[in-house]
């Protein structure tokens, strides 16, 4: 599912972010004289409109991180095309993906030349929501209901997988494509449940005072647990100018790090840089991801091969992967900083 777009105890998260705080400041202490004053021009390209998961990287643009290491740094939105196959052909050097459209895109005849460089957040933030009103209490209810979706590569497949191992027919789901509907709209008018972002479309609906049940997607499988979103890299681009990539990540990691001690001020930046964002839903959210970017890793970005391995078994066993691929093909940890 890409990102439109576990709640820990509240005093453990803000110990983790203070002490990533730290080890940030103490691991970016040299990092400022980097390179030469003239920007390098990089593009990085949004899977979504800008919300709070590409937070650090506008926080490293707007916090100078970008131009103390030597980049440009250029943030588009794709339209047409998705970021992972833009990224493939060339027309950006960055882009935010997730495991599905990585694996998918690396297992074609033709693999495409992209690579995973940092988990953005370590967990997977999204569910199914329902209002209270439609009874939804577990997966095991969603027999004879309508799904609302965005036609995301596994979306439906996940749906029908995690529906009949509840002892429903997946075949009894009507299965509805919800366009650019909104999701209290669409919930209001015939579509019983929906696959959301806990920081994006959650907050909204509880800043509208809406009584709704949520099922994360995280607690029906140990593959679903995947990172969405990722960083990629073109790997032609990462081949050439290896360095590149290394001050990049790098500058990017103090953008997150910086996010994850201070998400008042990075959700001021990112309003700054988006202004017609809801506010609401910018702070509140920033809070919620600031504690969950590392949460579980010994760094911002961290990938683990299971993680990856769990979710390309389920591609595999569904037939969603053009060919078997070895997963380590898909992401790599050699740009975090050490």
């Amino acid at each position: 599912m890409t990102g439109k777009p576990e709640t820990g105890m509240i005093l453990k998260a803000a110990v983790l972010a203070g002490a990533l705080c730290l080890a940030g400041a103490a691991m970016f202490s040299g990092a400022v004289e980097t390179k030469a004053a003239e920007g390098q021009q990089v593009t990085v390209l949004l899977d979504w409109t800008p919300n709070t998961n590409h937070t650090g990287i506008y926080v490293a643009r707007e916090l100078g991180y970008y131009e103390q290491a030597g980049f440009d740094v250029d943030i588009q939105i794709p339209y047409a095309e998705t970021a992972t196959q833009l990224v493939a052909t060339g027309k950006g050097d960055f882009g935010i993906s997730n495991t599905e459209d990585t694996l998918s895109a690396i297992s074609l005849r033709d693999p495409m030349p992209v690579k995973s460089v940092a988990a953005i957040i370590q967990h997977n933030t999204s569910g199914f929501v329902s209002l209270k009103e439609t009874g939804i209490e577990s997966p095991a209810d969603w027999g004879g209901k309508t799904y609302g979706g965005y036609g995301g590569t596994l979306e439906e497949k996940v749906v029908r997988t995690i529906a009949e191992n509840n002892g429903v027919d997946p075949d009894s789901i009507r299965f509805v494509d919800l366009g650019d509907t909104d999701t209290l709209t669409s919930l209001q008018n015939g579509i019983d449940f929906i696959w959301v972002f806990e920081a994006a479309e959650l907050i909204g609906l509880q800043k509208e005072g809406v009584e709704y049940k949520y099922l994360p997607v995280r607690d029906y499988g140990d593959a679903f647990d995947y990172y969405t979103p990722v960083m990629i890299v073109n790997t032609n681009v990462a081949a050439a100018d290896p360095q590149m990539v290394t001050d990049f990540v790098m500058a990017t990691t103090r953008g997150y790090v910086y996010a994850i001690g201070h998400p008042e001020e990075a959700a001021e930046i990112l309003l700054k840089a988006v202004p017609e964002l809801d506010e609401t839903i910018v702070k509140e959210g920033q809070k919620y991801l600031s504690e969950r970017y590392a949460q579980d890793a010994p760094q911002w970005g961290w990938q683990d091969e299971e993680v990856w391995q769990k979710y390309a078994d389920f591609m595999n066993e569904n037939g969603m992967m053009e060919n078997p691929i070895d997963v380590n093909m898909a992401f790599t940890n050699e740009y975090l900083p050490k």
